[in-house]
């Protein structure tokens, strides 16, 4: 099943024109996905606790319809790919409204950094088999492992 978050669209969220802020897609979309991590044991601490925290690689955004003040945003997210080690992650984020309307689409490239080498690095098996448990979307591909040192 998909994890998704609602949002609600406050002032503080809106351009000049009244519209959603570009930046606040992404912000979504990072809540969505710590809400999924910490939902299922790794809230903030765990990964501060381990040494190591997630980091976006490259983000792409398609915006398809404009939001305003006061609409409700529903934001999913599903795995595209995933590294045999977990070490680096695709995933895709679909932003609806009410009535499920697609206003936009996130896709990013991201891993885990390992805070003190300052790294990519594999995360701990849990964490790995939670990144697998992610809905699958299209078109999923395996990503390459982590090239020695």
């Amino acid at each position: 099943m998909a994890f998704e978050k609602r949002f609600e669209v406050r002032w503080s969220d809106c351009d000049a024109n009244g519209h959603l802020r570009n930046t606040v897609y992404s912000e979504y979309c990072i809540e969505t996905r710590m809400s999924f991590l910490a939902s299922n044991g790794c809230p903030h601490g765990w990964f501060r606790s381990r040494g190591f925290g997630p980091v976006i690689l490259r983000e792409e955004l398609d915006y398809l319809h404009e939001v305003h003040l006061g609409e409700s945003v529903v934001v999913d997210f599903s795995a595209l790919g995933l590294a045999p080690d977990g070490a680096r992650f695709r995933v895709a984020h679909n932003l609806t409204r009410q009535g499920g309307k697609q206003v936009a689409r996130v896709v990013l490239l991201g891993g885990w950094l390992d805070l003190e080498r300052r790294r990519l690095t594999p995360p701990p098996e849990e964490l790995r088999r939670l990144l697998e448990s992610v809905p699958r979307g299209e078109p999923y591909a395996e990503l390459p492992p982590l090239k020695p040192r």
